[in-house]
Order: structure tokens, then sequence, then C-alpha cells
């Protein structure tokens, strides 16, 4: 429920802005704006609300947090408002639009407060009201820069429809001794739908339950594949039986019945009757090893989704622990951006295969941004070479080879983000990042590479779905 105007009335009058200066501004969301005004050796903190179904303005002790990132309309108002001096400030007859004079130096202003649900707004002008920004920008109503804003025509309301007006009670222990100042900011901190402590812990509640839901139905799936690697030693133990007994194919079975050297117990072991003894025991040797190289990368996608899990216990306790809605709203907004608003580790894109991290430059600015600063020496670059395109980064892990499957996915990835994405098939060099040689006032991200290897990469369609499938966010 938003302010009526004679609340408004009793709340300008009880905060007594007149010969009040503005020293500070802060917009702590996107609904939202506090002054922290001086005056004869006190200082308040302005509250003005523009969400729908709680538009108001009054005095508040909550600490209001900065917002994460610079608000166009905060930044306008510190350079243009901030110092200023409030002359007067009134609402215009009973109409919730309380007008502000200021004065900055020589300069005249007016500030409209406009506090009607779904149309709320504050709007900067000079004296000819002339409009020079607005909290919200709304071009079919004219209230953009260069716009001149009309003030709403007042008139009396009749007395029964005033009467009807009430200025309301609270039900708090000791609301008949605090102001209605006091009274209507504890109100609204717990009551007001948009920006209330018991309706933003039940948005972080959801947040959190499908979150955690989310991650933990991710870590039963990899716990269980976690468990399909567990037989990777007997891969190897096979290949060894089929080289001891390669004397028992003979081309007319797929399976090789002989003695387990181990347990001294007959056994059957598939193999591919077209194939010879060394040929069927490389199959399961290199069964063996992706067995090995996927249980290590499986090792690390589980522990880092268990780390998701503890810090999302630990934002969500943050969120129980917070008294203060305006930080529990500012808290929810960072966990609850949208992907494309996040903020991104790494320019261009990035995949984590199997425990390798994968970046890829798209333009020239993405390329120079991860040489200059995330890329190191022993990470390898590949790049096509006779394609103009993108370059592309397999990070080094200590005391590990690059496998060939990865080699292959960024190669792909190179391709893909080349010129030579149509032809399909494109020849790259690789060479490790040291090997790198900026050109002398050469265009942005251009290198020289030296010791490179060569490198023929037909593009994979469906290896690049899965690839994507593993695109950091």
């Amino acid at each position: 429920m938003s302010l009526n105007w004679k609340e408004i009335d009793l709340a300008l009058s009880e905060l007594d802005l007149e010969g009040a200066f503005i020293q500070q501004i802060v917009q702590p969301g996107y609904d939202s704006l506090a002054l922290h005004v001086y005056k004869q050796g006190t200082a308040k903190t302005v509250l003005i609300c523009l969400a729908a179904g709680a538009c108001r303005i009054h005095e508040t002790h909550l600490a209001i947090p900065k917002n994460d990132k610079p608000l166009r309309f905060m930044e306008f108002m510190r350079s243009r408002i901030k110092g200023s001096r409030i002359v007067s400030a009134r609402q215009l007859g009973q109409e919730r639009v309380i007008q502000c004079s200021l004065l900055h130096g020589d300069e005249a202003f007016y500030m409209y407060i406009r506090l009607w649900s779904g149309a709320a707004n504050i709007i900067i002008t000079n004296t000819d009201n002339s409009i020079l920004d607005t909290f919200y920008r709304r071009p079919s109503r004219g209230e953009i820069t260069g716009k001149i804003f009309i003030p709403p025509q007042w008139h009396e309301v009749p007395d029964e429809k005033a009467a009807s007006r009430q200025i309301r009670s609270f039900d708090f222990e000791d609301a008949q001794s605090a102001s209605f100042n006091e009274n209507i900011d504890r109100w609204y901190s717990e009551h007001a739908q948009s920006l209330s402590r018991e309706s933003l812990l039940e948005q972080a509640e959801r947040f959190y339950t499908a979150s955690r839901t989310r991650l933990e139905t991710a870590l039963d799936r990899l716990r269980k594949k976690q468990l399909s690697f567990q037989n990777a030693d007997q891969f190897k133990h096979f290949g060894d039986l089929i080289l001891a007994n390669g004397h028992l194919i003979d081309g007319s079975s797929d399976l090789l019945a002989c003695e387990d050297y181990e347990t001294g117990q007959p056994i059957s072991i598939r193999i591919d009757r077209h194939k010879s003894a060394a040929e069927n025991a490389a199959d399961y040797y290199e069964s063996y090893k992706k067995a090995q190289s996927g249980a290590a990368a499986l090792e690390d996608e589980i522990a880092q989704t268990m780390q998701s899990l503890r810090e999302l216990d630990s934002a969500y306790e943050a969120f129980q622990n917070e008294s203060n809605p305006f930080i529990i709203q500012q808290m929810l907004r960072k966990q609850t951006k949208p992907e494309q608003q996040l903020e991104k580790k790494y320019p261009g894109l990035a995949y984590n295969i199997q425990g390798w991290i994968i970046l890829v430059g798209r333009n020239a600015g993405e390329n120079d941004a991860l040489l200059r600063r995330h890329i190191k020496g022993q990470d390898m670059w590949l790049h096509t070479r006779d394609w103009a395109g993108g370059y592309v980064f397999i990070k080094h892990r200590p005391n590990k080879s690059i496998p060939l499957e990865i080699l292959i996915a960024a190669g792909n990835l190179a391709v893909y983000h080349s010129k030579g994405r149509r032809a399909g098939t494109a020849d790259l060099y690789y060479t490790q990042a040291k090997n790198l040689k900026r050109v002398k006032n050469g265009p942005k991200g251009l290198v020289i590479p030296a010791n490179e290897k060569n490198l023929c990469i037909k593009c994979d369609q469906t290896l690049l779905r899965e690839i994507e499938k593993h695109l950091i966010v």
C-alpha cells in the first residue's frame, strides 16, 4: 500500500527538509533512491521508493548499500544535484506529487517526486520545467531529457472524499511514542511486498531450493557415471589376457575363452574376430586409458559441484542472518542475475572439458585481452593457418599432457571460429604461448608463432554440439 496524500504531508512535515543540504545520493536498486541530507547539525537518510504498491518517502535508519555498479540516474544526480540546498519541499495539493526546489550555487532546479503506483517517477527539471533527466525514462509520457514536464493541476478533494483518506495506525508496541516516519519505515520493511524482509526471504528460499535441487541432481549423475569407471583396471587386465592367449584367436568366434592367470578360473573376453590379438588388446588398453582420464576429470567435476553446493548453502545462510531488506534485495539481485548479465571470468568463450579449460577469442579485442591477462607461457595456442579467425587456447595443467581428444576439440573450435568454417576443413598450427611474438606496431592481438606444429581438422558438427554443453557461463 502506497502513501496517501495525507500521509505524504505528515511525512514531509516531520522530515523538515527546507534548508537541508543534500550531502550524498545512493541508488540501491532499480526502484529506490536515498538522499543523505544535513541540516543544523542533524543528518538524515531520506528514502524515496517508487515500487508499485509501496510508493513512499520517509526517513530511514536502515543502512543503504551501494549498488554493485554505478547506475545512470544516480550518476546524474551526483554530478548535478549533490551539494544542493533544499529551498522548499511541498506536495502539490493532494496529488501525491512532491515538488522540491533546489539551489546548487547559482543553478536552480526542481525535483518532482511522483508517488503514483504504476507511474511513479523522479523528474529533475530546470526552473522552466525543461527535463534534465528522469529516474524512469518514459518516451510515451514525454518524460525524457529535453521535454517539458507539466506538473499536475491540483484541486481540493471534497470533504467526504478527504475524510476517507486516513493516516494509518500501527500496532507496534512503541508506535505511540515513535514518529510517523519511524513507524512507516518499520512497517514497510516488514510488510511491503516488493521490499520486505519476509517476501525477500521467500524469494531467496525459492531460488535456493531450485538451485540446490539442480546441483544435487548433477552430483548424483556424476557419481553414477563415476561408478562406470571403476572397472578401468579390468580393461587393462583383459588386454593382458588377450596378448597372453593370442594364439587361441582363430577368427571364428567373438569370444576368447581362456584361463585367468590371476584367479585360475576360466573367463570369456569379448573380442573382434576380424582383428589380431595385438589390435584387440590395443582396444582394451585404449578403453583403460579413457576410463582413467574420465575418472580424473569426474573427480574434478564432483569437487567443483560440491564446492558450488557449499557456496550456495553459505549464501542462503547469509540471507537468513541479514536483517536489512535493502541488503537482502541486493544480495538476491546478485544471485539471480540472468546468465547474459553475469560477469564473465574470461573474455570470449570458455569451456571446461574433462577438467581442461579451453578459451576462445572471437575477434581481435578478445584475442588481445586473453593474451594480455589470462594466458601464461605453457598454455597451448591454436590458430587456422590460411584463414583469419579467433585464437584458441588450452590452459596448462601441471604434470599433465594434453590428451588428443582435447586437442581435437580445441582444433574444431579454431576452425568453427574462423573464415574457414564454411570450408569445413582447415590446417592449423599450434604452439605454446611462450613461443608467440607480438608484431611491433601491428594490429591488436597480431602475433608471429615459432616452433609451431601442424594439425589438419575436419569440422565435426556432432563434436561441436557436445562441446557446447561444456560452455562455462
